[in-house]
């Protein structure tokens, strides 16, 4: 039990001096560092860096540091997934705005058809109709002070009819 156990042991030992190597080689030949890569390089299932944590960060800090190949002008993997997000982010705003402007160029070409196939109402009618809603109420407001005032000159003439009454009465 105790032979198998430190079996083990080395074993383990042995696949991760197999992965530090591969981590060192590809930082030093500027390959791309990944889970995968590194699992794939040192002949390791990527399941052995999610038990020895240490290894899954130094790969990750691998990743983010820039190769010395590249030197001082080296950009990050972290600034080019940066770029990507920013650039996908602006794409999907632009394509709202494509879309909203698209809308907006539908309707507006929309009611130029209809005007122009004269199924619409053209302008010219359309401020017809207007002036008639306006002159319709004009109507009805006059109407309503020519009702008031009809009733004023009743009133006036019933006031003569019984002040020439009452005159007619008095000369008698």
């Amino acid at each position: 039990m105790n032979d198998m156990r430190e079996g083990r042991s080395a074993d383990a030992g042995r696949r991760r001096q197999r992965v530090v190597r591969a981590i060192n080689a590809a930082v030093s030949a500027g390959e791309d560092i990944t889970v995968s890569a590194i699992a794939r390089a040192a002949k390791v299932d990527r399941s052995f860096f999610y038990r020895h944590r240490d290894l899954l960060e130094r790969i990750h800090a691998a990743a983010a540091a820039p190769s010395p190949a590249e030197g001082v002008a080296a950009v990050s993997r972290a600034s080019l997934q940066a770029d990507l997000a920013n650039a996908l982010e602006r794409n999907t705003r632009l394509a709202l705005r494509v879309r909203q402007l698209e809308s907006r160029l539908s309707e507006a070409l929309g009611e130029q058809v209809w005007r122009d196939s004269g199924l619409g109402a053209s302008i010219d009618i359309d401020h017809l109709q207007r002036q008639i809603v306006t002159l319709e109420q004009r109507a009805v407001d006059l109407q309503g002070q020519l009702d008031e005032r009809t009733e004023e000159l009743q009133a006036a003439r019933a006031a003569n009819r019984e002040l020439t009454r009452a005159l007619n009465h008095n000369s008698r």
